[in-house]
């Protein structure tokens, strides 16, 4: 630490040279929280992820960095109206790791020096969350947003580490065990921010429901 003058000096630098990256699907029914529409019915599922896409960018809004939507299949017509101050792309790749791959590499050819990913699967995600994931990457290489299934929320590096997004198996509970193997097997120093939970399941949206959770209506 170098007090709260060089952390101000620090913090203006980063946010200056640093972008996040939202990786969102379309919104199209029954393509959409297929296993909580499982439960629930697919306009429903439908309905619950426009929302947590709409509280994600409404967390997003007050963030100074670049934004950067990467939609799953295709830009929707009217979405610089919806989302004023927005880059839009869409994504490419086979898997999860190699879509996001291609997008930090994408931005860090930009010239970007700092680059976060979230998703818009998790109704508990704060914009102080997203100011300290790139104020840890003023003096670490990777932020991770670690879930509670095993995954992460969020991740953010300094410089673009391909390496974070190989031979890991995705949609498993051992995401985020093998991504800190990876992390440690090129010399990494990492920083955590705190665990929460996606909404993925017909338990996870009940427990988010709950008296001590909602916050939606």
């Amino acid at each position: 630490m170098h007090g709260w003058g060089g952390f101000k000096l620090r913090r203006s630098h980063v946010m200056n040279h640093a972008a996040l990256l939202i990786f969102q699907k379309n919104a199209v029914l029954g393509k959409v929280k297929t296993r909580l529409g499982a439960s629930i019915g697919d306009k429903k599922a439908l309905e619950v992820y426009e929302w947590l896409t709409d509280y994600t960018h409404q967390q997003v809004r007050g963030l100074k960095v670049d934004k950067f939507l990467f939609y799953s299949d295709f830009i929707p017509s009217g979405s610089d109206q919806n989302l004023e101050g927005y880059n839009f792309e869409v994504q490419s790749g086979e898997s999860l790791g190699e879509r996001m791959s291609n997008a930090f590499a994408f931005l860090f050819a930009k010239g970007y020096k700092s680059v976060v990913i979230i998703g818009t699967d998790c109704p508990y995600l704060k914009t102080e969350d997203l100011n300290k994931a790139f104020m840890h990457l003023s003096d670490t290489d990777l932020v991770i947003g670690p879930a509670k299934d095993g995954g992460y929320y969020l991740i953010g590096m300094r410089q673009f580490f391909p390496e974070i997004f190989k031979n890991i198996p995705w949609s498993t509970v051992r995401v985020l065990e093998h991504t800190l193997n990876q992390a440690d097997s090129i010399g990494l120093d990492y920083e955590f921010l705190k665990i929460l939970s996606d909404i993925d399941t017909l338990e996870d949206w009940q427990q988010f429901q709950s008296p001590t959770n909602s916050i939606y209506e």
